[in-house]
């Protein structure tokens, strides 16, 4: 197994580059690869900012990529709740930071007002009091 670097996840989705695009995807076809949260969020991030992606293309593009048979996503439950979320309208790194909140935490709390609304049923979002 590797483990791979946004720019390897963006090669594979966006194949800009054709020659890196081709060894990304060969990488994927041949081998199991990982792919950490923190990839997963700056992928999600380069792909609205750089390449003009809405947060729905993003969402369906980052669930196709980990449902491939190579790709082993870190925490997997975490983030397919945060691509939930996501789809749900919130920020794909919001939705990131509260489906890995821990069960025993009280509440996520944020400053964040739009975060707040948006009302997850678990955890709990809160304004800081």
């Amino acid at each position: 197994m590797f483990a791979i670097d946004t720019n390897v996840l963006i090669r594979y989705l966006v194949n800009d580059d054709a020659a890196q695009g081709a060894r990304a995807r060969a990488l994927v076809e041949r081998e199991h690869v990982w792919v950490s949260k923190t990839v997963v969020l700056e992928s999600a991030w380069v792909l609205e900012a750089v390449y003009g992606f809405s947060r729905k293309d993003v969402i369906t593009a980052l669930e196709a990529f980990f449902g491939l048979a190579t790709v082993q996503v870190e925490d997997e439950a975490v983030v397919a709740r945060a691509l939930v979320c996501a789809r749900a309208g919130m920020d794909v790194a919001d939705a990131l930071h509260v489906a890995g909140t821990p069960a025993e935490a009280e509440a996520f709390l944020t400053f964040d007002r739009a975060l707040a609304r948006s009302r997850p049923k678990s955890p709990r979002v809160q304004l800081v009091p």
